[in-house]
């Protein structure tokens, strides 16, 4: 289940670059996000690039999701961590 107003992203957009050519590449800068099984996502979440979160795992409302999450652990945070 994911709630309203989550973000879950696998890139880094754009990159900060004064030359434009280098803000519209994105080679090297996606990683994809892996959400397990029966795993609630509460409302306003922020999960970025790379983020592997395991089954059954909860994220309280608007946590910022920066790094892995295992199975059946209770999250939340910014920057999210287990409780």
């Amino acid at each position: 289940m994911i709630g309203a107003g989550c973000v879950i992203v696998d890139s880094d957009w754009h990159s900060l670059s004064f030359n434009p050519i280098e803000r519209h590449t994105q080679e090297g800068k996606t990683k994809p996000v892996v959400i397990g099984r029966n795993v609630f996502i509460s409302t306003r979440c922020i999960i970025l690039k790379g983020v592997h979160i395991g089954d059954n795992a909860i994220i309280g409302a608007g946590s910022v999701v920066t790094h892995d999450i295992p199975a059946n652990a209770k999250a939340a945070g910014n920057p999210c961590r287990i409780l």
